[in-house]
């Protein structure tokens, strides 16, 4: 989620102003934030913008893969397991923190993504950029041989180009990520 740490001394507004990734959605976060645009935050206080991380909200995704346990993987599987027919695709949810997230506990599903979902941790700023191209490529061959549903692969197959152009075009945009 995009967030801005307070230094006890600027407002809300003028942090915004003064970041150099929240200023290009400043419109936006002033709108949602109106009533509290005044406000000056403690010092290394986090001032979250926005309640959800979407690209269009200004999140940046980052690859937490070193979050993955065997409790967060058997939570995971058995919550998959009661969707019906739900064989691959991505989970998007909200923990009070990270360790709840390594234990699986305290997990809210915001959104259940199918196979046209992408691993988001293709767009960490950080990655090097095989990484992503490796991860859509070998998503869309383990569906085309899955047993579930040949044409479920063929159609991931399919959308391989699409997803290639949208991650060189987000690799040159992260580049320019201040650090």
């Amino acid at each position: 989620m995009p967030v801005l740490l307070g230094d006890g001394k600027r407002t809300l507004e003028e942090l915004i102003l003064a970041d150099d990734r929240a200023v290009c959605m400043s419109d936006f976060y002033l709108s949602k934030n109106s009533e509290r645009t005044h406000e000056v935050a403690a010092a290394g206080e986090s001032v979250q913008l926005v309640e959800i991380g979407t690209h269009c909200r200004g999140a940046i995704f980052l690859d937490g893969g070193e979050t993955i346990t065997p409790d967060l993987e058997e939570v995971i599987d058995r919550i998959a397991k009661t969707l019906d027919g739900f064989f691959f695709g991505r989970f998007d949810i909200r923990v009070p923190s990270r360790q709840d997230l390594m234990a699986g506990r305290n997990l809210k599903i915001v959104e259940v993504n199918g196979v046209t979902s992408e691993a988001t941790h293709i767009y960490d700023p950080n990655s090097v950029f095989s990484t992503p191209i490796a991860c859509c490529s070998n998503n869309g061959e383990s569906l085309s041989k899955s047993e579930t549903s040949t044409a479920l692969g063929a159609f991931a197959q399919l959308l391989w180009p699409t997803c290639f152009m949208q991650l060189v075009s987000n690799h040159h945009l992260a580049q320019s990520y201040p650090e």
